[in-house]
């Protein structure tokens, strides 16, 4: 039924251990035929079935779909969907609440799907492929996740155009085209923009992380740098920050925090939203804020980038410290995936030495349940961030 990938001798052991990559040096030969984004069985050197998945050329050879050996089919793709969506049931997600219509189905490998996300936006999934394979099958992950989803579900709309940037890709609806374009997080409102925003149109994965800045902004000026869609800064408004803030280099992400605070708070004149670099807001800021947020996008998208990436951390992280008012609080965030709860820790520590401030770490930061780490996966853990308290 598919072709075949065979692996070198002693190179199944990964699969053994359910891990679901399998990275071209573990290849000895292939099938003749094979594209990229097909389907392929995978088969040990003695001839061993030991996994199925969508075959890619690059380091990441072949993202794995079932260690079964199953057909990838519709019953396939509704079968993974659905134990998505239960998981998020069981998360509270979909309970009629009306609360949070705002929520991550599918997380890629977290969900047994390599290469897929899937964002919920209201009655609006928008779905984003990272593997050629996983935009092959758009079409059919489409119709199974209608199925599954049925009334709860009116629109998809497919955007992979950066994601897969070497590909002639073209976003759009898959299913409906409605322009509601409003969610909801925690009883706050906010817009989406699917259409050319960054990831999905929104940054689900932080809701937890707003909700604790929430929690910490009574009384205080809050500081909000790499805004974006100004999540952190509606979140401080609501728990009764005296004065927000926000800052980010792009003149569409600062007009998108300013209508989002306008749906939430209109007319309020706390807020203030500025286009401008981090670094050199940060370095020629005259005000003392009470609590400041480092949110940047992933300073390191690959190993490579890893030594810089931490020199961009320490540096971010320093002037912040230098920076921030007595008795202040610091969340600090990353999102590279190649850089590590240690990595970062450690970038932090350096930045707080070099400050010469006291420092206490309250809490230690990741992303939400419903971006679940797959246990055979800790690739997938990549949200990590500190609350720090500064003397």
């Amino acid at each position: 039924m598919y072709r075949t990938v065979y692996l070198k001798p002693g190179k199944e052991e990964s699969l053994l251990r359910f891990h679901p990559w399998i990275f071209s040096g573990a290849i000895h030969h292939i099938d003749n035929g094979i594209s990229e984004g097909d389907v392929v069985r995978v088969v040990t050197s003695d001839g061993r079935f030991a996994a199925t998945g969508h075959y890619q050329g690059g380091s990441i050879a072949v993202r794995v779909l079932s260690f079964t050996d199953v057909p990838i089919d519709d019953a396939f793709w509704q079968q993974r969907l659905k134990a998505a969506l239960d998981a998020r049931r069981a998360m509270g997600f979909l309970d009629n609440s009306q609360q949070t219509t705002a929520f991550r189905l599918v997380h890629g490998e977290g969900d047994m799907l390599s290469g897929l996300i899937i964002d919920i936006y209201g009655r609006t999934a928008v779905m984003q492929a990272h593997s050629i394979g996983m935009h092959r099958s758009r079409r059919e992950i489409a119709e199974a996740l209608s199925t599954v989803m049925g009334d709860n579900l009116a629109n998809i709309y497919y955007k992979s155009e950066t994601t897969l940037p070497f590909m002639e890709t073209e976003n759009g609806f898959l299913l409906g085209g409605s322009e509601d374009d409003t969610a909801i997080e925690n009883g706050l409102r906010f817009h989406v923009d699917w259409l050319k925003g960054q990831k999905t149109g929104f940054f689900v994965d932080q809701r937890e992380n707003r909700a604790l800045v929430e929690h910490y902004s009574k009384g205080r000026t809050v500081l909000n740098m790499f805004c974006y869609t100004g999540g952190f800064s509606f979140y401080a408004m609501r728990g009764g920050a005296r004065l927000v803030h926000s800052v980010d280099s792009s003149a569409k992400a600062v007009e998108l925090t300013r209508r989002n605070v306008e749906l939430n708070f209109p007319g309020d004149r706390r807020h203030k939203a500025f286009c401008e670099d981090a670094f050199k807001f940060l370095e020629g800021m005259e005000e003392a804020y009470d609590l400041i947020i480092l949110d940047p996008p992933a300073f390191a998208k690959h190993r490579g980038a890893l030594h810089n990436a931490l020199k961009g951390y320490t540096r971010l992280n320093n002037r912040a410290f230098t920076k921030i008012a007595p008795g202040g609080l610091l969340f600090t965030f990353s999102c590279s995936q190649v850089v590590t709860k240690d990595h970062f820790r450690n970038a932090v520590f350096t930045a707080a030495a070099q400050s010469g401030r006291n420092v206490r770490i309250l809490h230690q930061l990741h992303q939400p349940a419903d971006h679940p780490i797959n246990i055979y996966h800790p690739e997938g853990e990549y949200l990590k961030g500190l609350v720090l308290y500064v003397e």
